[in-house]
């Protein structure tokens, strides 16, 4: 009978040795110790409770009269509602859309064409734009007028003229009744 001996300098039998098995238990063993060390870290990042309930408001709007806007606060940032007139809301629907630099219709930007509810933040620089209160100055086209650099909004929110690249952003928005609506 021949006797095989393994020398140390022989090389290792085919197929995994005893060695190899535990590298890879050894190694899985620390990418799970590592996952449960830095999973706390990675869970303090998520938004905690109190700001989870800011993130959507309810606004009654039963007393906000045809040709009234009003400013509430949406996740820490102002958001206008405007009851419009019959006349803001057809000279919205009258612009030609091919005209403006961030086009949209004003179709596309209220549920209910009487209401117009934006983030009341200027695309240009995050100011506030003016033209909520009757006294405000509003531009040529009736909507909002951002002193900081001129920028011009329409009766839809829709940039129109200055340097603001887009439209005054629409939050998500929904109507729960006739007269009050969440936002977020």
């Amino acid at each position: 009978m021949a006797e095989t001996s393994t020398s140390p300098l022989a090389p290792p039998p085919e197929g995994e040795t005893r060695r190899d098995f535990l590298l890879y238990a050894t190694t899985a063993v620390g990418v799970a110790g590592t996952a449960m060390a830095i999973w706390p870290f990675i869970d303090s990042m998520n938004p905690a409770a109190d700001v989870l309930a800011l993130s959507s408001t309810e606004v009654d709007i039963s007393h906000v009269a045809v040709g009234q806007s009003i400013t509430v606060t949406w996740r820490g940032k102002p958001v206008f509602i405007r009851h419009r007139t019959p006349a803001e809301i057809a000279a919205a629907e009258a612009v030609n859309v091919a005209d403006l630099r961030d086009p949209q219709t004003d179709a596309s930007r209220v549920q209910k064409p009487e209401w117009l509810i934006v983030i009341g933040i200027c695309t240009h620089l995050g100011c506030v734009p003016l033209g909520q209160k009757p006294a405000d100055p509003r531009g040529e086209f009736g909507g909002w007028f951002c002193p900081c650099h001129g920028s011009q909004y329409d009766t839809s929110g829709r940039i129109r003229k200055g340097p603001a690249p887009l439209n005054l952003a629409v939050p998500p928005y929904k109507f729960l009744t006739p007269t009050s609506i969440r936002i977020g």
